[in-house]
């Protein structure tokens, strides 16, 4: 028997819990241009501090890093097929995942450096980061022909090791 409503629980039970005030899912888009770069960081910087994510600073510096390097991958490698891109802004209650969609096939993997390339890291900056906070990155292709990168770093201090089947999927 399923009992609904205001029901107390069980004694020793859990007592379970609504969705936080800064937990959801915002997306927007930006043209594939130079200037979505900074827009984008800025775009995402005003939403966690809007939405109150209890996240350290150091965290919220490394989000601002991985979203910079997503849509500057975008923009340089995706944009003669995608002049729009979308980024999108998951916050649940114990992670938050920053991920960029554009509608090139072509999906990118992590370069090892290479001391004679100035560029060419930015996916193993991410993975870096991503690593190091206790989080994970990845590259999905779309159902319309494109791909999503996107990271994911727990918000907990204590940096609990995320997995794939802790996050919601993708949109």
């Amino acid at each position: 028997m399923e009992i609904v409503g205001s029901v107390p629980p069980e004694p020793g039970a859990a007592t379970p819990r609504g969705p936080f005030a800064y937990e959801g899912v915002w997306r927007f888009t930006a043209p594939a241009l130079d200037t979505s770069v900074p827009q984008a960081r800025h775009a995402v910087r005003d939403l966690l501090a809007h939405q109150r994510v209890p996240a350290p600073d150091d965290l919220v510096q490394n989000l601002l890093l991985i979203v910079s390097e997503l849509v500057t991958n975008a923009v340089r490698h995706a944009a003669l097929l995608s002049p729009e891109i979308a980024v999108e802004v998951s916050i649940g209650p114990d992670w938050v995942r920053v991920a960029v969609e554009d509608n090139h096939p072509y999906r990118p993997k992590a370069l090892m450096a290479d001391q004679g390339r100035t560029g060419g890291r930015g996916l193993l900056l991410v993975q870096t980061i991503a690593e190091e906070e206790g989080g994970i990155y990845d590259v999905q292709h779309t159902a319309s022909g494109g791909k999503v990168v996107w990271a994911a770093l727990p918000l907990a201090a204590a940096h609990v090791r995320l997995t794939t089947t802790s996050l919601p999927p993708l949109r």
